[in-house]
């Protein structure tokens, strides 16, 4: 089955009565967790996006903490596990500001790690990779978001 395009599912969808819309939203929860994730922030997390971020944060921390330390290849394995999942949850917001502070968030873990990334040049060039990435996403905020998250950006730069 191939699928259609979003502006046909768009305009199948006015067909539809709000009562059969929640029985297709239900019953699209139940096949992938995404999509259940996706559901569970529309409809009770994105009222307050800071405490979103939070949250996201508190789950990143436990799984810094899980990380086996015990080669490169290891840790490099788990960090880009981390990254994937912050990537994800800031998909669901559409936020360009949640996106730089999870990735802003995720760089500092980095630099606090122990053992120290520098000792690896894999990790290394994550790391130099999601500096360049919060670069790229801080020219799209507006001014005053840019000022406060460049100079983060500059701290971050000068621990390494």
């Amino acid at each position: 089955m191939k699928a259609v395009t979003v502006k046909e599912l768009k305009d199948e969808l006015t067909n539809y009565t709000p009562k059969e819309l929640r029985d297709l939203c239900l019953r699209l929860a139940r096949f992938k967790k995404e999509n259940k994730e996706l559901l569970t922030y529309l409809l009770f997390e994105s009222s307050d996006e800071a405490l979103y971020i939070e949250s996201i944060k508190s789950e990143a921390d436990e799984q810094f903490e899980q990380i086996n330390r015990k080669s490169p290849y290891l840790i490099k394995k788990s960090f880009r596990k981390i990254l994937r999942t912050l990537r994800k949850y800031s998909r669901y917001s559409q936020k360009k500001e949640t996106e730089v502070e999870l990735l802003v968030y995720f760089c500092k873990k980095l630099n606090k790690f122990t053992p120290s990334i520098s000792s690896s040049t894999g990790l290394q060039n994550l790391y130099n990779k999601q500096i360049e990435t919060i670069r790229k996403k801080v020219a799209l905020l507006h001014e005053d978001l840019q000022f406060d998250y460049k100079t983060e950006l500059n701290s971050l730069n000068d621990i390494l």
